[in-house]
């Protein structure tokens, strides 16, 4: 019997462990795997870890690195701190492991084309690098499972289609296939290869089957996802087909489904959409479960419980995308393909509670879901991961669990990739800082950049101009844990979004409404400018948009306001890099009084960059001082300025535009490298958000990019009293 969740994630599921003590999964460790490469190579190459396995001890990972064409191995011996192994240089590209003893089992491509595939299965000594044995498979390998009793191993022979060839389409020969080789005293025994051949089995291109993934159960069964085929395999460990059936179809109902429109609208639906399951994990004898991220024609944006003759135990439909719309981790640009595109799937048990994690690449998180009822699992967890996780490894005796995180944004000189670790504790969960969930309709969000402090523990913040046909603002309620979005307010001009708004500041106006800056884009005939916004989200033309001055507009770049604040009848705004008129590492606070309608500024003396720039991104008035966010544009271990310093409000004197301009000074009230990596995480690069209360408590945020080529990940950070202490 199908039985579907018909409810989005509860307060209680994703929040009950700060309520009180309870165990949960928490990130206590990020690797970036730069660190298993030469001095010099690490800046140069790009390296990925996909596929991840650990020894039996659970002290050393081993990982595939297909770029590299090697084998990753990290000490995590102190799990909370990670060590560098080093890498060990294959014959081809490692497409999947799995661990036996002191040796990592290999799956090797060394095809020379589509048509012409070839590789190996390898036994590779993890300590020294030596290969043990290698055994032709006579076609492209991908998955790799070894069986529960070490008796035999399973590879998925892909024979991959070219993508550019034929509309992409299967039906390119030659077909793929499943290969099982017996393991003999822990050895390979490559004499025993036998092929399984499923031609003829599924309704898609019967004649060409990809297959893509294998897991086997305590039964020696092993079960295959026929991905771009939409079917699944169920085969003995002799080889014989157990069962076999489609993979079936999902309607999908409130989704978003346009691309590139720069808005979440979650009206929108797709019928009949195939699932097309990549990864596949058996949670007992009986049932497996399948993350179907689609790639040919589907992509049902959830995970499945399959009984092993077909039927559907359990479907999560758009739940799971639903719950991380909540977290803020959606992927806009992928809304017209495949969502939140759930590709990895593993299953464990820890304390006794056995547990499915399914990763959604696009989004970059993991749903840990409690499947104690196969036919009714309850998501108790969405976990940050870094980009693109890929795979994963649970080591329940050690309560850890790993993710393989295959992005590397190293030509975008954005985050490298990393592998994370989480510890199964009793205590309360640390993610998510901000959500969504509650409201009284699904609220899409990301972005989040110029942040406001108001009554009552309400923070106000915008959303910058990835979201440019949707410039919102939030109403952040913080005295609820996490942080909840409980109503949003569109910004419109004559009844209609009011587009291409780079929003990255915000201010009230002390009636309700709102001052906000908007960055603009001169090549794309965007203005810098400042617009009042009234509490029901309108901009009063003319009246309610306050473009820059001439004397401005000379000089200006594309980098210009990066928040706003409040002194009296005086707006100030950050400009976030020189402009042309300006020294080096001197950036302007730009005034505009609202009485007298004039325009002015101070200079302010930012951090030489060690690397890349550095510039400011807010500005908060608070007392007798100006606070502001200075940052650099690096990324995780590179990181190095992440700072709120103060100036005194004294000094905010402007002078006319044009000619010289008083120089500020500065004093370091805190850096924030250490709360940026305080939940295991590496340092985000868009520190974007200050709200400061009346009493002193100040919040920070980060810009999560809309989750394009960025992990999603946004933190909403409690930092304490940020007044100076009384003399």
């Amino acid at each position: 019997m199908l039985l579907r969740s018909l409810c989005l994630t509860s307060a209680l599921a994703l929040t009950a462990g700060h309520a009180a003590a309870e165990m949960n999964f928490n990130r206590i460790a990020s690797f970036p795997v730069v660190k298993n490469m030469a001095a010099g190579e690490d800046t140069k190459r790009e390296t990925s870890p996909e596929i991840i396995a650990a020894t039996a001890d659970g002290m050393t990972l081993v990982y595939t690195d297909s770029p590299l064409g090697v084998l990753g191995r990290i000490d995590i011996t102190d799990p909370a701190n990670p060590k560098p192994l080093g890498n060990i240089a294959l014959s081809g590209e490692p497409t999947s492991v799995g661990v036996l003893g002191d040796f990592a089992i290999v799956g090797v491509n060394t095809s020379e084309s589509y048509t012409a595939p070839s590789g190996s299965l390898q036994a590779i000594n993890i300590k020294d690098g030596t290969v043990a044995a290698s055994c032709d498979l006579g076609g492209q390998p991908d998955s790799v499972a070894i069986a529960p009793d070490a008796s035999f191993v399973s590879v998925a022979i892909e024979n991959e289609r070219d993508e550019d060839l034929g509309d992409g389409r299967t039906g390119q020969m030659p077909a793929g296939m499943l290969a099982m080789v017996d393991l003999k005293d822990g050895a390979l025994a490559c004499d025993t290869l036998r092929l399984v051949d499923m031609t003829g089995l599924a309704e898609v291109s019967p004649e060409d089957p990809e297959p893509e993934y294998v897991s086997i159960n305590a039964l020696g069964e092993t079960v295959v996802t026929l991905q771009e085929n939409n079917h699944m395999v169920v085969a003995s460990k002799d080889g014989d087909i157990i069962s076999h059936f489609s993979a079936g179809a999902v309607d999908l109902e409130g989704i978003d489904a346009t691309d590139e429109r720069g808005a979440l609208i979650f009206t929108e639906s797709q019928a009949g959409r195939l699932r097309e399951p990549d990864a596949v994990v058996w949670i007992d004898d009986n049932h497996f479960a399948t993350a179907n991220e689609g790639d040919m024609d589907g992509g049902s944006r959830g995970w499945t419980i399959f009984h092993k003759d077909g039927t559907v135990v359990y479907e999560s439909g758009t739940d799971f995308e639903k719950a991380i719309i909540q977290i803020g981790h959606y992927p806009d640009k992928r809304s017209d393909s495949k969502g939140v595109e759930p590709e990895s799937v593993t299953f464990a048990t820890f304390n006794g509670t056995p547990y499915v994690f399914v990763g959604a690449e696009r989004a970059s998180v993991v749903g840990v879901y409690d499947v104690t009822n196969p036919a009714a699992p309850v998501l108790k967890q969405l976990l940050p991961s870094g980009v693109g996780p890929e795979g994963y490894v649970a080591i329940p005796e050690r309560n850890l669990l790993v993710s393989a995180n295959e992005k590397d944004l190293i030509e975008d000189k954005g985050a490298r990739a990393h592998v994370m670790l989480f510890e199964y504790q009793n205590a309360p969960a640390t993610y998510p800082h901000l959500t969504s969930e509650g409201a009284d309709e699904l609220i899409g969000w990301g972005a989040i950049s110029g942040m406001v402090a108001d009554k009552d523990g309400i923070v106000w913040a915008v959303n910058d101009s990835f979201y440019g046909f949707q410039p919102s603002i939030f109403k952040i309620d913080t005295n609820q844990t996490p942080a909840r979005i409980v109503d949003v307010i569109r910004v419109t001009r004559n009844g209609a979004p009011a587009q291409k708004l780079d929003l990255e500041g915000i201010t009230l106006d002390g009636k309700g409404g709102f001052y906000v800056a908007s960055e603009g884009r001169t090549e794309r005939l965007i203005p810098h400018a400042i617009y009042h916004v009234q509490a029901d989200g309108s901009i009063k033309n003319l009246k309610g948009e306050f473009g820059i001055p001439a004397e401005l507009a000379a000089v200006e770049k594309r980098f210009g306001f990066e928040g706003i604040t409040k002194i009296g009848d005086t707006l100030w705004m950050a400009v976030q890099r020189e402009w042309k008129d300006d020294p080096a590492d001197h950036v302007k606070l730009v005034s505009y009084n609202l009485e007298t309608k004039e325009w002015g500024a101070v200079h302010y003396p930012k951090a030489a960059p060690a690397t890349g720039w550095v510039g400011l991104s807010e500005i908060v008035a608070h007392g007798d001082w100006v606070y502001i966010v200075e940052r650099d544009n690096q990324h995780d271990h590179r990181a190095v300025t992440k700072k709120i310093y103060r100036v005194p409000a004294s000094e905010m004197v402007p002078a006319p535009l044009g000619g010289d301009l008083p120089v500020v000074s500065k004093v370091l009230v805190r850096d924030l490298l250490t709360d940026l990596t305080a939940t295991g995480g590496y340092v985000l690069d868009k520190v974007e958000g200050l709200a400061i209360f009346e009493d002193g408590t100040a919040y920070f945020s980060t810009d999560n990019d809309g989750v394009d080529d960025h992990s999603g990940e946004t933190m909403f950070v409690n930092i304490g009293n940020i007044e100076p202490a009384a003399n």
